[in-house]
């Protein structure tokens, strides 16, 4: 017995528009104009004979027809993603593309690539250290590790961790340096910055001290090279335990004031198709449970 389909352009335009929220977003997640969206929505509208969608004064929503159909579209369509993943080479095996802040994937990625490996069998994992986020749409990446990352249309973020972040130095520079009874006495070291000051700025002020004083110090781009600054006994890096967990546990680092300041989470993003395929879930429980780990000290 034949199935009575819709037109599947015209299906695919109508969850796009109902997952993200109107035809511009859907047209950006399609790579086609809104039009093209608005022609598609039409077409659906007149071989279902019903209303899907209406406008009002803040766009397009969904009619009471419309978002019924949507739940139970929805699900075939993920059905769809996380199928089509297991049968591609980059989906049950093959490669995945991650790319990842280089702070966190150099200080505390690499050196547990073993486990992950472990939790993506059959996986090539190919791992991009950058600050920039990867075109999604382009295929530059299946998978973004990131700090403080913001939702985009046609991708799922989750929040993974939010660590606790502070002032670290090596025992000889505390020891020529210190003591640093406060945020004044470490506003008054030699600091070392990431891209920008902002980061410092902000946990000063969180700390307490009012007004922050105009910062100085070398500018690194990158959390490990602030660190690696820092272990050579350079000045004093703003770090959390992700990334020099090691470091203070062997004695190379040392905090020097103790607060409960937390700046931002870690997340993941990924393409909201294939964010239930088999490698995204086992890459995002693998990342869920050993960041945990790590912040609680375990």
């Amino acid at each position: 017995m034949s199935r009575r389909l819709p037109p599947l352009t015209a299906l695919r335009a109508f969850e796009a528009v109902a997952r993200l929220g109107g035809t511009r977003r859907a047209g950006e997640d399609l790579n086609v104009s809104h039009t093209v969206v608005s022609r598609h929505l039409h077409n659906l509208e007149a071989w279902a004979g019903v209303r899907l969608v209406e406008r009002d004064g803040r766009g397009i929503v969904l009619t009471a027809e419309g978002r019924r159909y949507y739940e139970r579209i929805a699900k075939g369509f993920d059905l769809i993603a996380a199928a089509t993943e297991e049968l591609s080479p980059r989906g049950g095996s093959g490669e995945m593309r991650i790319v990842c802040v280089p702070g966190l994937a150099v200080r505390w990625l690499t050196r547990r690539l073993a486990d992950l490996e472990a939790a993506l069998p059959g996986v090539d994992i190919v791992l991009q250290p950058t600050d920039r986020s990867p075109d999604f749409a382009k295929g530059e990446a299946d998978a973004e590790i990131g700090f403080n990352l913001k939702p985009q249309p046609g991708l799922t973020l989750v929040e993974l961790a939010m660590p606790r972040f502070f002032p670290v130095a090596s025992p000889v520079f505390v020891a020529r340096r210190g003591p640093f009874a406060g945020p004044a006495d470490v506003a008054a070291a030699p600091l070392i910055h990431e891209e920008s000051r902002e980061q410092w700025r902000q946990w000063l002020a969180a700390a307490g001290l009012d007004p922050v004083p105009p910062l100085h110090g070398p500018r690194l781009w990158h959390a490990d090279a602030a660190i690696e600054a820092a272990l050579q006994g350079q000045g004093i890096a703003l770090a959390n335990r992700l990334l020099v967990g090691d470091d203070l546990a062997a004695g190379r680092l040392v905090e020097v004031l103790k607060t409960d300041i937390r700046l931002g989470p870690y997340g993941l993003r990924g393409p909201a198709a294939a964010w239930e395929g088999r490698s995204m879930g086992r890459l995002r429980n693998w990342l869920a449970s050993a960041l945990a780990d790590t912040v609680s000290g375990r």
